[in-house]
């Protein structure tokens, strides 16, 4: 089982005074940084504050430090050094591979998009449209927000799509989709996918390698690193879509697709992750196997502690009558982002929950289309309760008090 006191240990904001007694409940927005991510970023501005890859001391530890994050995180995905990039944002990666995309494309062919998804992942696929790109949507149910894979077989079947855009989870339905089938499924086709892993791999990051993914993002800030988009981008179509940097940089795949220069420090800093990764491997018994294995006994370690905490929660909400809860009610099916529509707005609702020391968050979290989709008023939003694997039994006990107080 997973020490939650250990792991705590390696959050500086568990220790951090003004932070004492409230419990962090708005994880999907953001998670906090682990030590060995702060202490990398710290070193970094203070002793390698210089532009990498020359050939004096501070310049050449500054890019080794880059690469190790690339090379370790790489690892631990089960994918090639150089198919990892970074980028500003997840949402300015997708824009980039949608440019990529738009000149990729002939007439004729096709993509598919889900209105599962947070708009980062479906807006700039959508926009392609105004390019004269057939977009298909594979569409949830309305009731359940299910994204029942049969329905995506009558989109692919006349053999024009090339890429299919879903999401590992949604960040308000929050049902883990079965990427590996799915892709399986596009493959057959002729289509590539482009995974939408946001919403998943602050949960345990995924052996991508194994899911067959040809795309799959994330965000580091999410998933306890610096402010970061992290990008897979398999070789073959990494190399069969049009290069968005600058000319010189083509033959280099990490450089493809980041137009910008890369954030050196907090590049570097993304190390810390797998630092933190490893260590939480070798203090449970997991320290020897390669970076995938040991990635893979982390990321179950994880998803053991989130479910035995989230069915708790799952069933307090699910017994009420005076809400709605957001997707499946069974922890093994879903992340522990969970989302609920009541008769007035999220947001005041997790205003009220501050007052007891509960820290969430309202609104629409940038998922319109999905909320549309199941008919929640976009007025009122809902309330996003979301946690992680630090969070501990206590903190789960808090909340349910406070949510008896407040609803």
């Amino acid at each position: 089982m997973l020490d939650v006191d250990f792991v705590r240990h390696q959050f500086p904001a568990f220790s951090e005074p003004s932070l004492q007694g409230q419990a962090f409940f708005e994880n999907a927005g953001g998670s906090y940084a682990c030590q060995p991510v702060i202490d990398r970023l710290t070193r970094f501005y203070r002793q390698r504050k210089v532009q990498p890859y020359a050939p004096y001391p501070a310049s050449e530890a500054g890019g080794a430090e880059m690469d190790e994050a690339r090379a370790r995180l790489a690892g631990i995905l089960g994918v090639d050094t150089d198919e990892v990039s970074f980028g500003p944002s997840t949402t300015q990666n997708t824009f980039v591979l949608a440019n990529a995309v738009r000149c990729w494309l002939t007439p004729g062919e096709a993509i598919v998009v889900t209105n599962q998804d947070h708009e980062a992942n479906s807006g700039p696929w959508r926009r392609l449209a105004d390019e004269g790109i057939e977009v298909r949507e594979w569409k949830i149910d309305p009731r359940t927000g299910h994204l029942d894979p049969e329905a995506l077989a009558p989109l692919l079947e006349d053999g024009a799509v090339r890429l299919v855009c879903f999401p590992h989870c949604s960040n308000v339905v929050a049902e883990i989709n079965d990427v590996a089938s799915i892709t399986a499924a596009a493959h057959a086709a002729g289509a590539f996918t482009c995974v939408d892993g946001v919403s998943y791999a602050p949960h345990g990051l995924p052996n991508v390698g194994e899911l067959g993914a040809d795309i799959y993002m994330f965000s580091s800030y999410k998933t306890y690193g610096p402010h970061q988009g992290v990008m897979v981008v398999r070789r073959q179509i990494g190399f069969e879509l049009p290069n968005q940097g600058h000319y010189f940089n083509g033959e280099d795949l990490y450089k493809r697709f980041t137009p910008a220069g890369p954030d050196h420090a907090q590049v570097a800093a993304s190390a810390g992750m797998a630092d933190y990764i490893d260590s939480l491997a070798a203090h449970h018994g997991f320290g020897s196997g390669s970076p995938a294995e040991r990635g893979a006994a982390v990321h179950d370690l994880m998803r053991d502690h989130e479910i035995a905490l989230m069915q708790p929660l799952l069933d307090y909400l699910a017994a009420r009558n005076d809400l709605r809860l957001i997707g499946p009610r069974d922890a093994e099916r879903r992340a522990p982002t969970i989302a609920v529509a009541l008769d007035r707005p999220g947001e005041d609702v997790a205003r009220d929950l501050a007052a007891h020391g509960i820290m969430a968050g309202g609104g629409d979290f940038y998922a319109v289309r999905p909320l549309q989709a199941m008919g929640v008023d976009l007025k009122r939003g809902v309330l996003r309760l979301s946690f992680v694997h630090y969070t501990s039994r206590a903190e789960i006990d808090q909340l349910l008090d406070a949510l008896q107080k407040v609803l």
